[in-house]
C-alpha cells in the first residue's frame, strides 16, 4: 500500500467515524481506526490529493495536456473526445471532493475549535485554490453544499460559477486573517506536514496573494478589477524569488509510489501519450507563425528521446524528426496505434523529473531518473506573466517588455532549481540559466523580444501568452484557462493547414529515416469544435438528483469567458 492510499484510508475512515454513534464503553473503541484523524495527516492527504487530481498521470492535466497541444494520445482525449465516462476525470472529480475538499473541512473545523489558526487559514486558502481550479475547468460545480453529508445534505445542488468566485476573494482573505491572528494559541502548528511551505506562514500569506491576482487577471475581461488589481499589486506582498513558489514537491521512491504522477505514466508504465509534434516544432522553431527560426535551449530538459537521429524505432513511426518520434492530434494514419514503447519521446527532466536529454538516446525505465519534480500550482515566473498580461491590457500601468523579460528569465530559473533542489539526478545535468551575453538562454530572449519589437499589440499578446504556455509545461490547467479567456497561444488546429505539422518553414518531416520515403500521416479533419469546458462526472450526474443534465462541452462557458 502506498503512503499516499494509506494517508487517504486513515482520514476518511476518521471522517466517517465522526459520524458513527459513540460507544458507551473503552472496550468498543478500535484503536486502529480513530475517531480523531490528526491535522497534520489530513494537511498531507488533502495536499497529495489536490496534486494528484490536477497532475499529468492521474488528475485533469492528462487530459488538458492534449487540449493545450502540449501532448498527443490516442485516449479520450485525443479530437477532443472527453466524455463524462473518462478515467482521469472520473478519478479527479471525487478525489477534489473526498480527498481534498473533505479533508480541508475538517482541517477548519478542528482547528478553529482548538485556535490552531495556522491550520486553518492554511486549508482556507488551498480550499479556495482548489475550488478555483474545478470552476475554470468545469463551471457550475457543487459548492454551498458540497461537504454537508453530517448535515443531512446527501446530494448537493450544483452552483452558479458567477456566484462562486466572489466568494473565493473572500475565502482567501479569511486564511490571511487567520495566518495573521498573533491572538491565536495555536498550540499545533504545522511544520513538516505541510509539504508545500513547511509551514511557513509568510509564503503562504503571499501564495494567497498570488492566487488572488491570478484570479482577478481570469475575470478581467467580464469585471472591472482595476482598483482591487492595482492595490494588490502595491500592497507588493505575492510570490517574487523561485524559492517561494507555491509547488507541490513530489519524492523518488519507487517502493512508496511518491513519484510524479507524470513520471510513473511515461517512465514507470505502458506509453500511451506523447510529446505533442505541435509543442516540438515551436521549440525547434519550425512553426510557420510561432516563434519561427528560434531554436528553444529548453528542449532538451522538456523531452528526452528514447532514439538517436539514425536510430531503427520499434515500428513504423508516424511522426519523426531526428530523434523525435511522436503521433499526430487526431490522426487516424495506419502508424498512428504502432507501439512505439522503446522509440516514442517522452517528457523530460523538468515537467515530469525524467531523464536529460543528452543526445545519445537510450530505452527510458522507472530507474532513468528520480521523477521527484514538483507540480506547480503557481512560480514566480506565472506571476510576472499575468502581471505583464495586465500591463498589456490596461489594468495596470508598467513597462509590459521589461515584465516580459524577467518572466522568461524566471522560467529558465525554475528550470535549475526544479532540476538541482527538487528532482536531484543521479547524473550531472548542465545549468540553462545563464546572463552572460553569449549563452543560449540569452540569444533565445533576445530573438524573442526582437520578434516582440516588431509586433503589433495583438503578437506582443501573443508572445506573452506562448512564452507563459511554454514556461507551464507539465501544468495545464491555467493553459486551458489562457486559451479559452484570450485565444492564444494559437493551438494546433488540424482543418487548417497553415498550421498542421507539415505547413512549416522546411519540406514535410518524414516519418522514419530509416525508410525516408515514408511520409507522415496526414491528421484527420475534425468535427468536433473546441471544448469550452470539460463534462462533469458521468457517476455525479447519474447519482445526484440535483445535479443537471450533463452540459455539451462545445457549448457551455465558464463565466470569465468573453
Amino acid at each position: 500500500m502506498t503512503h499516499k492510499l494509506k494517508y487517504f484510508l486513515i482520514a476518511i475512515a476518521g471522517l466517517f467515524l465522526i459520524s458513527s454513534c459513540k460507544k458507551q464503553l473503552d472496550v468498543n473503541t478500535d484503536p486502529n481506526r480513530p475517531v480523531d484523524v490528526p491535522l497534520s495527516t489530513l494537511l498531507v492527504t488533502a495536499q497529495v490529493g489536490l496534486g494528484n487530481s490536477l497532475a499529468i498521470g492521474t488528475g485533469l492535466s492528462q487530459d488538458l495536456a492534449v487540449y493545450t497541444h502540449q501532448m498527443s494520445t490516442r485516449e479520450d482525449a485525443n479530437e477532443y473526445g472527453v466524455t463524462g465516462t473518462e478515467f482521469f476525470l472520473t478519478q479527479s472529480w471525487p478525489r477534489l471532493y473526498r480527498t481534498t475538499i473533505a479533508n480541508l473541512d475538517q482541517i477548519i473545523k478542528d482547528a478553529t475549535e482548538n485556535e490552531d489558526m495556522v491550520y486553518a487559514g492554511i486549508a482556507k486558502i488551498l480550499k479556495a485554490y482548489t475550488y478555483s481550479q474545478m470552476v475554470d475547468v468545469f463551471g457550475d460545480i457543487p459548492f454551498s453544499e458540497a461537504s454537508k453529508l453530517l448535515e443531512g445534505i446527501r446530494y448537493p445542488k450544483f452552483d452558479d460559477d458567477t456566484e462562486i468566485y466572489p466568494q473565493l476573494f473572500e475565502m482567501l482573505d479569511a486564511g490571511v486573517a487567520d495566518l495573521e491572528n498573533t491572538g491565536a494559541t495555536n498550540t499545533n502548528v504545522p511544520a513538516s506536514d505541510d509539504i508545500i511551505y513547511k509551514g511557513d506562514v509568510d509564503k503562504w500569506i503571499k501564495a494567497a496573494n498570488t492566487i488572488k491576482l491570478k484570479l482577478y487577471t481570469q475575470v478581467h475581461k467580464v469585471q472591472d478589477v482595476t482598483t482591487a488589481v492595482n492595490a494588490l499589486i502595491a500592497e507588493d506582498n505575492m510570490i517574487s524569488s523561485t524559492e517561494e513558489g507555491f509547488m507541490l514537491p513530489y519524492g523518488p521512491n519507487g517502493a512508496t509510489d511518491d513519484r510524479n504522477p507524470g513520471f510513473g505514466d511515461y517512465y514507470a508504465t505502458q506509453r500511451s501519450n506523447h510529446v505533442s509534434p505541435w509543442l516540438y516544432e515551436i521549440m525547434k522553431g519550425y512553426n510557420s507563425r510561432i516563434n519561427t527560426g528560434i531554436t528553444d535551449p529548453r528542449i532538451p530538459y522538456y523531452i528526452y528521446n528514447q532514439e538517436t537521429a539514425t536510430s531503427a524505432p520499434d515500428n513504423n513511426t508516424e511522426y519523426r524528426d531526428g530523434a523525435f518520434v511522436s503521433i499526430y492530434f487526431g490522426s487516424k494514419g495506419e502508424n498512428a496505434a504502432k507501439s512505439q514503447q522503446n522509440t516514442v519521446s517522452l517528457f523530460g527532466i523538468y515537467p515530469v523529473g525524467g531523464k536529460y536529454d543528452e543526445g545519445t538516446g537510450g530505452v527510458a525505465s522507472a530507474s532513468s531518473s528520480t521523477g521527484a519534480a514538483p507540480y506547480r500550482f503557481i512560480t514566480y515566473a506565472d506571476r510576472l506573466y499575468l502581471e505583464a498580461e495586465l500591463i498589456h491590457e490596461g489594468v495596470v500601468d508598467g513597462d509590459e517588455k521589461a515584465t516580459l523579460k524577467a518572466a522568461m528569465l524566471e522560467s529558465f530559473r525554475q528550470i535549475d532549481y526544479v532540476v538541482s533542489g527538487f528532482v536531484k539526478p543521479t547524473t550531472s545535468v548542465p545549468s540553462i540559466f545563464n546572463e552572460d551575453d553569449n549563452s543560449d538562454m540569452t540569444k533565445y530572449i533576445d530573438e524573442i523580444l526582437a520578434d516582440y519589437d516588431a509586433a503589433n499589440a495583438a503578437k506582443k499578446f501573443e508572445i506573452i501568452m506562448t512564452q507563459k504556455w511554454l514556461s507551464s509545461i507539465g501544468s495545464s490547467i491555467d493553459q486551458y484557462t489562457d486559451y479559452r479567456r484570450t485565444g492564444y497561444p494559437i493551438m494546433f488546429d488540424p482543418n487548417d493547414p497553415i498550421q498542421a505539422p507539415g505547413g512549416l518553414v522546411q519540406p514535410p518531416i518524414n516519418g522514419d529515416p530509416m525508410n525516408p520515403g515514408a511520409q507522415a500521416a496526414v491528421p484527420v479533419q475534425l468535427s468536433i469544435p473546441y471544448p469550452k469546458s470539460l463534462p462533469w462526472s458521468q457517476t455525479e450526474i447519474e447519482t445526484n438528483p440535483n445535479a443537471p443534465a450533463q452540459k455539451k462541452p462545445s457549448e457551455y462557458k465558464v463565466f470569465w469567458m468573453p
